[in-house]
């Protein structure tokens, strides 16, 4: 049966060597591996994997046709709910989605949904000059997309299957987003997935147009009236960096993740090659607990340095991927778990020294479910380091809202739309980080294409 069979596991770098390269920890499946996973599906009538997942790819229908030693058609399959599968495959949190809602994890290991998607997405990518292209008929709309990370993508995607015309805005040099800038190298290549990921995009049509700051370029308003556009997508996502607020902060040596991972990531300051300003630093302490917590101290490890990460809960609380914790611990990270920053300190030099911390305790659960950790008084230490990296949270950056009349945001900044990502403006839509905060690159292609949706029925109606 097929519940019986071992989950086939996935071949990886092994950590000693991975910890000192910037290249893909894990190898993905080959094919016979991804068949002998597909066998393990039981095919459920009523697949609760599907429900779990947020753009509802048919899961058990992929694998049947991968059982059959049919590819083409797996991605035939994925590809009508998602534009991204090989970046899915790599960075979605399958154990709390998909696999987390796969009933043979309930006494054994779930499906490795996410592993055969990644199989089936590379699959297509080598394959791409082979696969038919649809047949679209332009419908004469324009529809203008800000911003090109996985919200805008799959807007973009949709619209341009259901004939629009649309083209994506983005203000950075490189297409794709926080998949460039904010997931590394080892985690996500930029080159062999991400780019190949947008060129598929762009097979449907879809204009792109780089270094272009909506905001100060081009406003919204002259997106409708100068540039002719029917509606607008936000997908901006959420790059402005929280801080602690506490001394010391502006020290020399203190970055935020993102500006951390964005030199490292997009201005490949890992390479030798490259001539990008930052400061390595040769013992790194990380503020914070999800999964750009773990990129930057595990960016920070393969840059050289002692790399710890410090964390106000316990371990049970940590909200990045259990992957990857495991993957960081492996790599030799030192995780201080209930200890909590008060204060950087500094040389005289104004750079930085130490990180004065104190120990925590928890106590009763707060509004999110967990324990509120609470501090031990008298418990203050510190942490001999040179470079301090906050890796606590972003919100949306002010531009957009700031010169776009009429477009209401909430009190972390973040634009207010419905579920189907209408905003107060009429005619422009939102969707991903900018609309949630910072959430997962899933969460906001699913956002995506409920935008896509909305949109063609707005435009459909007005007409």
């Amino acid at each position: 049966m097929a519940n019986k069979i071992p989950r086939v596991k996935v071949r990886e770098q092994d950590p000693a060597t991975r910890a000192k390269n910037f290249e893909e920890v894990s190898y993905g499946y080959n094919a016979e591996e991804a068949y002998q996973e597909a066998s393990r599906c039981l095919n459920c009538k009523k697949p609760r994997c599907v429900d779990a997942c947020p753009v509802h790819i048919n899961i058990p229908e992929f694998i049947s046709e991968l059982t059959r030693h049919n590819v083409e058609g797996a991605y035939t399959i994925i590809s009508q709910d998602n534009s991204l599968p090989s970046v899915c495959g790599r960075v979605c949190p399958q154990e709390k989605q998909c696999e987390g809602a796969c009933i043979l994890g309930i006494k054994g290991e779930p499906v490795a949904c996410g592993s055969l998607e990644r199989y089936v997405g590379d699959w297509a990518i080598s394959h791409s000059e082979e696969l038919p292209r649809p047949e679209i008929t332009r419908n004469g709309k324009k529809v203008a997309v800000i911003g090109s990370g996985p919200a805008s993508l799959a807007c973009a995607s949709d619209l341009a299957k259901a004939g629009y015309y649309v083209k994506v805005f983005e203000a950075l040099h490189s297409l794709g987003g926080v998949l460039v800038y904010g997931i590394p190298e080892f985690r996500l290549p930029k080159e062999g997935v991400v780019k190949k990921e947008v060129e598929s995009v762009k097979r449907l049509g879809v204009e792109f147009e780089t270094d272009v700051i909506i905001g100060r370029t081009y406003t919204i308003d002259d997106l409708f009236d100068k540039e002719g556009f029917d509606a607008v997508f936000i997908g901006t996502g959420a790059g402005l960096p929280k801080f602690m607020g506490i001394e010391g902060e502006n020290l020399n040596g203190v970055f935020s993740a993102n500006e951390y991972l964005t030199r490292a990531n997009l201005m490949h300051a890992y390479d030798p090659d490259y001539d990008t300003p930052i400061y390595l630093g040769k013992k790194v302490v990380v503020v914070g607990g999800g999964n750009v917590a773990m990129d930057a101290v595990r960016t920070a490890k393969r840059m050289g340095a002692e790399s710890v990460i410090v964390y106000r809960r316990s371990e049970a609380e940590l909200p990045a991927r259990v992957e990857e914790v495991h993957h960081a611990r492996q790599e030799g990270i030192i995780f201080r778990m209930l200890t909590n920053p008060v204060r950087v300190l500094g040389d005289e030099f104004g750079c930085v020294k130490g990180i004065e911390c104190v120990e925590m305790e928890l106590g009763e659960p707060d509004e999110s479910g967990r324990r509120r950790p609470q501090e031990k008084k008298g418990s203050n230490f510190v942490i001999d380091c040179d470079v301090v990296i906050m890796a606590l949270g972003t919100s949306p950056n002010p531009l957009i809202k700031q010169t776009t009349k009429g477009l209401d945001t909430n009190r972390w900044g973040c634009i207010e739309a419905d579920e189907d990502g209408r905003t107060s403006r009429e005619g422009v839509f939102a969707g991903g980080d900018t609309v949630t905060g910072a959430a997962t690159v899933i969460l906001a292609m699913g956002a995506g294409r409920k935008a896509a949706k909305a949109i063609h029925e707005y435009l459909e109606n007005k007409e």
